[in-house]
């Protein structure tokens, strides 16, 4: 990753907090309940401002890919993004579980747009700050 970028958007303690949090993404009881409890809310919102059907969809932040596999089995061709090496190891494990199809990629925002600019119906980026 570029450090100029890395060190103005990331913040090392979040990132590290996250990293060990990693295994617990999928347990609906554990710390991330919250986020399974609000991802009907998300998807609908995002559903009611861009078609998902076909659509291209970057979900920026994605973590253990809550958000990612729920737009990709309502019929969106996703790209999800993350830094956090070991939350992107548990997502890319559940899609597979889930037999779902997400791009899951280790890099930034500003790194993506520098490879890939353009091409996306709609970008999410949820709970980061």
């Amino acid at each position: 990753m570029n450090s100029a970028v890395e060190s103005r958007n990331l913040d090392p303690a979040e990132q590290a907090k996250f990293e060990q949090l990693a295994a617990r993404w999928w347990d609906r009881e554990g710390e991330f309940r919250p986020l399974h409890d609000l991802n009907p809310a998300r998807q609908d919102y995002v559903a009611q401002r861009a078609p998902l059907r076909h659509s291209k969809v970057l979900d920026v932040g994605c973590g253990g890919g809550i958000l990612s596999e729920s737009l990709a089995a309502a019929g969106a061709q996703v790209t999800a993004i993350d830094v956090a090496e070991k939350a992107l190891a548990v997502a890319r494990l559940h899609g597979l579980e889930s037999e779902l199809e997400v791009d899951y990629r280790q890099c930034t925002v500003e790194e993506l747009a520098q490879s890939e600019a353009g091409g996306f119906s709609a970008i999410t980026c949820m709970e980061m700050l």
